[in-house]
């Protein structure tokens, strides 16, 4: 009895190392890096404490047999195990993804070289004759999730009012640059940027057109730079609050660690997950933003949809298109009858950065705020901002003319009127496959700590130019922090969508109070606190 008490000691030992050597080898690839060693080094570092630990385990975990010949039999099949779970785990740690090319060039694609450092992907959409001298300048949201081509056929249409239209990806996102050391994104380097490319152009004022996270930009450019924005639309704005520094934020969240596509944790994602904690340039030495893009993609289909469409219940993964759902099921949720909605892609497709609904967050918070990102409820799929996946070979783009290619760009746009050929102004049309970093994803930008800092909310209150805040029915930030911007702005309106059925920002409604607001015409504004019925977004 005392020897079966003392083998079930031993073997419950050895699980228990076991179960540590992973943990142990990832603690000493995080301090290896956090040194100042190259990637092969700190890799190999936990690698070879990982497969001492293990070794031990085993050994814990078979006793020692009397015999000679046992003694040899055990030897030659702990060796075996150890080598192959050494062999299949380094190969899995120290093997890169396939990663996808570069993006393609969008047609009408320039690039900035900014005073900041910054190289900036954008379109221009001129008009035939320029009658209004403050060009419009969309700044996307995420942060770090940008579609120039899909942005500059929607936006373009405000060329047909007069305007020079700029659409571009901010630093790390899409086409434009990216940086070796991770820590330098965030809000005052984008605002930077923002500045850098009002000069760059040479306008006196801008007008901007934001989004989800592109509000905060606005609102901390606005704060920083009053004199220098002429009008402001806020579509979707994300709270002024951001992501703090070193804490999850004022949103439920859940935490996870990024384990990779199977049941069994991948062992490069855990590795990345770890040095995210640890080190950022050691993480981004080790993998670089397309195979981040591509870890993070992963966390996305997980994502439910943050509400149904109109005319039925939850539209589960997997329902596409517009049309009738019928009475009946639609993918694994249930359609209800009625209409499906258009433009509902993709199974789980999210966007970074979102906050309101419980989502998940890929864990890493650290004293400076990076290595956290949320992916709430905003339905974008994988490769567009608000609509379609681009990445599973869709997207979505209102109707009208698309930027042609050459240096500059001719608007032939549609009226507003025609936005859409679908009801709510959302329409979806096949795109050529892409993966998420083509589409417009960015990589460590969508791990960055967002913070707005209370100057920005006190600089709101001396702020001149007339802003105008939107919300569509069914959008990605909730409609509290749509609220708290109209509190924050002295020449505040706020505007409803109605109509619009989608998760884009592209729809007919929301066009046409953009281009009457940008010409000074009358907005019909919505004055009440609570949403209004038919609204399904985050409350």
């Amino acid at each position: 009895m005392a020897s079966f008490g003392r083998l079930a000691g031993r073997a419950v030992a050895g699980a228990v190392v076991l179960a540590l050597s992973p943990v142990l080898g990832l603690a000493a690839l995080a301090g290896t890096a956090m040194v100042g060693s190259r990637p092969q080094v700190f890799a190999v570092t936990g690698l070879a404490v990982f497969a001492s630990v293990f070794f031990l385990g085993l050994l814990l975990c078979v006793p020692r047999p009397a015999a000679g010949w046992g003694r040899w039999t055990r030897a030659v099949v702990l060796l075996g195990v150890e080598a192959a779970v050494v062999w299949q785990v380094s190969a899995a740690t120290l093997r890169p993804p396939a990663v996808p090319a570069a993006p393609a060039k969008v047609a009408g694609q320039r690039e900035w070289r900014l005073e900041t450092g910054s190289r900036l992907a954008y379109v221009r959409v001129s008009p035939r004759r320029v009658t209004r001298p403050e060009p419009v300048v969309f700044l996307h949201g995420g942060p770090g999730v940008g579609d120039l081509a899909g942005d500059s056929a929607f936006l373009g249409k405000l060329a047909a009012d007069g305007f020079r239209v700029y659409v571009y990806d901010q630093l790390g996102a899409g086409r434009s640059g990216r940086l070796a050391d991770p820590r330098g994104y965030g809000l005052t380097r984008d605002v930077a940027d923002l500045e850098a490319v009002r000069l760059a152009i040479g306008a006196e004022r801008l007008n901007l057109v934001a989004r989800d996270y592109g509000a905060q930009l606005a609102a901390a450019y606005l704060a920083q730079h009053p004199a220098r924005v002429a009008r402001a639309v806020l579509y979707s704005p994300a709270g002024l609050t951001g992501l703090p520094p070193g804490r999850a934020g004022d949103h439920p969240r859940s935490s996870a660690i990024l384990l990779g596509p199977g049941p069994i944790p991948d062992p490069r994602t855990l590795a990345v997950s770890t040095l995210l904690r640890v080190d950022p340039v050691a993480a981004h030495a080790f993998a670089g933003d397309p195979e981040l893009a591509t870890h993070l993609n992963l966390l996305r289909h997980r994502t439910p949809l943050p509400c149904p469409p109109s005319g039925g219940k939850t539209a589960g993964p997997g329902t596409a298109g517009p049309g009738t759902a019928g009475p009946g099921t639609a993918g694994p949720g249930t359609g209800g009858s009625g209409v499906a909605g258009p433009g509902m892609v993709g199974p789980g497709a999210v966007r970074l950065g979102e906050t309101g609904m419980p989502g998940v967050a890929l864990a890493g918070l650290r004293a400076d705020g990076f290595g956290a990102v949320d992916f709430g409820p905003g339905v974008a799929g994988s490769g567009r901002e608000g609509d379609g996946v681009a990445g599973l070979g869709w997207m979505a783009a209102e109707s009208g003319a698309l930027p042609r290619s050459g240096e500059d760009v001719a608007a032939v746009v549609a009226e507003a009127g025609a936005a859409s050929p679908r009801s709510g102004g959302d329409a979806v049309v096949p795109a050529p496959e892409a993966d998420a970093a083509s589409a417009g994803y960015g990589g460590y930008v969508a791990l960055a700590g967002r913070a707005v800092p209370a100057s920005v909310r006190r600089g709101l209150g001396a702020v001149e130019a007339p802003v105008l805040i939107v919300k569509g029915p069914c959008d990605a930030q909730s409609w509290a922090e749509a609220v708290d911007y109209r509190s924050a702005l002295p020449d505040a309106r706020f505007a409803y969508a109605a109509g619009d059925d989608g998760f884009s920002g592209r729809g007919a409604a929301y066009l046409g109070l953009l281009r009457a607001f940008l010409t000074d015409r009358t907005v019909d504004t919505y004055e009440a606190e609570d949403p209004p019925p038919d609204y399904r977004g985050p409350a």
